[in-house]
Order: structure tokens, then C-alpha cells, then sequence
């Protein structure tokens, strides 16, 4: 068994389990207390459980737990860049887009300063900062407004009575975690109900969501994966997941992160926020 499946497998029993001693992985996948150690510490880092003496943990929060937007910087660089890449390749010039909350649409963000001509929509604190900062004279910011949550969205009735009115060619979308059951979701009900509007406002919408997203749920969900046009994800999906989501979502696109990307190695850190100027709300 690969290590990647291994470490999905440990990390599926501990979610049900709510606990699990590495005697019992050792004995289950028969490989060694060091291999299973080092498996433990992988899926650590990855946030998909917690470490503790002699096993593993589920991790300390729930679904209806959302972790900061620093926080969420570290996890998945280089995953999250090589998404965001070819998420950019789809971002036509004079193209009206939408851009949701999250650290991988984040990463986006600074690549679409290099496409002009192009209007953003978007209820992402973090977004709207990356295009106002290196402000290019044809790009055009339309910030929604709402109320502010840890991830640095703006939702509730405020961004949702904007988005009505708003219509974009390609949303693209962050999401907290996405399964076969549950669809895509986030663990704050008024994010998913601002991203549930920010998808009737699209033609055309693209989840970007890294392989650590795949069979993790947030307390509210946003759509079912019918409802992504397109799902890029990057090829740390296991067997299992890449095929409910080649059968699920209708197009799907998996990349290859880069080793050698400088910002895997060192992300840059999210811009503090402040008054954007210039930007339509």
C-alpha cells in the first residue's frame, strides 16, 4: 500500500473512531511502530488529526469550528499555488469573475494581477487587499460588504442582497471540505448561504480544493459537487476520491505540486487588512 492511501486509511479511522494506539495501525496495515509514527506526524501537520503519546487523536475542532485565515496559510502551499496556476489559465481578458473567501483563492488572487481588463467580485477581506495593494489601473474590485468571520469572508444578508444584483462568467470557489454525501461545506451557515448566492450569480463555477479537503465537512453545506462545472484538486487525492469526483463534478482537473516552488517553501504571509480605497461596494 502506498503511503498516501496508508495515511488516508489512518486518518478515516481515527474521524470514526475518535481515537486509535499505533499498536493497532501497526498490527492493521502491518508495518512498522516508526512507519506509523511518521505516517501520525504527516497527518499532523496536514490538521487531519492530533498526535498525542502512544496514537492519535481526532482533531481538537469540529465541524462548526472555523480556523483563522493565517492559520490556514501554512497548510498545503504548494498544493494550493499549483492550483491556483491553473486555476488562472481559465481567467479571460474583459472577463467579469467571482472570487470566494479562502487562502487557495488567495493564492489566485496574485496571479490574476496579471490579467487585464477584468472586473473581480468578491466577499474575501484577503482578496480584495492582494488587488487593491498592486492596484492595476484595468482591473475593477467589487466588494460585497457583510459581516466579517475568521476566515476573512464577508457574509449575511448584506453580501447576499449584493450578489442578487451581480453577475459574473466564472466563479471561482474555496471551499472548507467536500465529500460524496455532504457535497461541498464550511463550518459558518452564513458563508455557505453568501457562497450558495455567489454561485447563482455565475455562469460557470470552479472549486478549487486541495486533496486534505476530500472527505472533510464543515457544519453547513454549500451545494452538492454537481454543482462545480470544474473541481481542481492536486494528486494527493486518493483512488477512492478521484473517483467520486471524476463521477460527481463535471469536469475534473488534478495537478502536480512543484517541490521546487520558492513560495511551497516559504508562503507569503497574508497582508494585514485595511481601508481599501477605490473599491465599489
Amino acid at each position: 500500500m502506498l503511503a498516501r492511501q496508508r495515511q488516508e486509511d489512518i486518518a478515516r479511522l481515527v474521524r470514526q473512531r475518535g481515537s486509535i494506539r499505533v499498536s493497532a495501525l501497526t498490527e492493521r496495515f502491518d508495518v512498522s511502530h516508526m512507519t506509523i509514527r511518521r505516517d501520525l506526524e504527516a497527518l499532523a501537520r496536514r490538521g487531519r488529526l492530533d498526535k498525542v503519546h502512544g496514537g492519535a487523536v481526532a482533531p481538537a475542532h469540529g465541524s462548526d469550528v472555523e480556523p483563522a485565515f493565517a492559520e490556514k496559510t501554512s497548510r498545503q502551499v504548494a498544493a494550493k499555488e499549483a492550483i491556483a496556476v491553473a486555476a488562472a489559465r481559465l481567467v479571460t481578458p474583459g472577463s467579469a469573475i467571482g472570487v470566494t473567501a479562502g487562502t487557495t483563492t488567495w493564492t489566485l488572487a496574485r496571479l490574476l494581477l496579471d490579467v487585464p481588463d477584468i472586473t473581480v467580485v468578491t466577499n474575501s477581506v484577503q482578496v480584495a487587499q492582494v488587488l487593491h495593494t498592486q492596484r492595476r489601473r484595468t482591473q475593477t474590485v467589487v466588494l460585497t460588504g457583510g459581516v466579517r468571520t475568521p476566515s476573512d469572508a464577508l457574509v449575511g444578508p448584506v453580501a447576499v442582497t449584493a450578489l442578487r444584483t451581480l453577475h459574473v462568467d466564472v466563479l471561482f470557489m474555496g471551499v472548507h471540505g467536500m465529500d460524496a454525501r455532504t457535497g461541498f461545506s464550511t463550518p459558518n451557515p452564513e458563508e455557505a448561504e453568501t457562497n450558495r448566492a455567489m454561485c447563482r450569480s455565475a455562469r460557470h463555477t470552479v472549486v478549487l480544493a486541495d486533496h486534505t479537503k476530500w472527505n472533510a465537512a464543515g457544519l453547513a453545506s454549500i451545494a452538492p459537487l454537481g454543482a462545480a462545472d470544474t473541481l481542481i484538486t492536486d494528486s494527493g487525492i486518493d483512488g477512492h476520491g478521484r473517483d467520486a469526483l471524476e463521477h460527481g463534478v463535471g469536469e475534473l482537473t488534478v495537478v502536480t505540486p512543484s517541490r521546487s516552488s520558492p513560495r511551497a517553501a516559504s508562503p507569503r504571509p497574508p497582508v494585514p487588512p485595511r481601508p481599501i480605497e477605490g473599491a465599489r461596494t
